[in-house]
């Protein structure tokens, strides 16, 4: 589970007017990892950001695994035709991609690891499935709540988070990544059970 090159997706849409937006935390996660990996993003053929290197460190010393990170550069109902490209490109299987998105059914500064089923009515990931012709891909979901009063969820997903939600957001991002990097070096079952229950904390 911890050989071979993983494909690590942060959703989004493109363009600083959505670069604070709750529906691009996948996207800020992903700018943890890549402060991380001491690296930066470079633009891909496959309408992508990418930041090709090795995440964490493995028992004993060695660098950890290869990571692709991804941050596409389509609109995030469009986002599995380059999800599609890159992991083509890469030769990575759909075990070996993992999505970072936003998710109103959980409360804020909640993260859950799932593998297959539904979407929850989230457009990139139905894009995703779609494109990939399976469910059955590494999601990482990120609570962002559900929206005040009667807002429709559309508009709250594109506001960006408020400035009393930014050090908890601060928080909940490194512990995304945290995740992510669980997943990589340790498999998804010890993620999960290290996330879920805070066994190994």
């Amino acid at each position: 589970m911890t050989s071979g090159t993983w494909l690590v997706v942060g959703l989004g849409n493109p363009g600083p007017e959505y670069a604070g937006n709750r529906h691009n935390v996948g996207q800020m996660v992903l700018d943890v990892l890549a402060r991380r990996m001491g690296g930066s993003f470079t633009t891909h053929k496959a309408r992508t950001q990418v930041l090709d290197g090795r995440l964490g460190v493995l028992p004993g010393g060695a660098p950890g695994p290869r990571v692709i990170l991804a941050k596409p550069a389509s609109y995030m109902n469009v986002s599995g035709g380059p999800v599609g490209a890159l992991a083509k490109f890469y030769d990575v299987t759909p075990d070996r991609l993992l999505v970072v998105h936003d998710e109103l059914d959980l409360p804020a500064q909640t993260l859950r690891l799932k593998v297959d089923g539904g979407e929850g009515g989230h457009n990139g990931l139905k894009s995703i499935s779609s494109a990939l012709g399976t469910k059955e891909y590494v999601r990482l979901r990120v609570g962002i709540g559900r929206p005040p009063g009667r807002m429709d969820p559309a508009d709250y997903v594109l506001r960006d988070f408020a400035v009393a939600e930014r050090p908890d957001l601060g928080v909940t991002l490194e512990e995304a990544a945290d995740a992510v990097e669980e997943v990589v070096l340790s498999g998804l079952e010890k993620a999960q059970q290290r996330l879920h229950t805070g066994v190994g904390r």
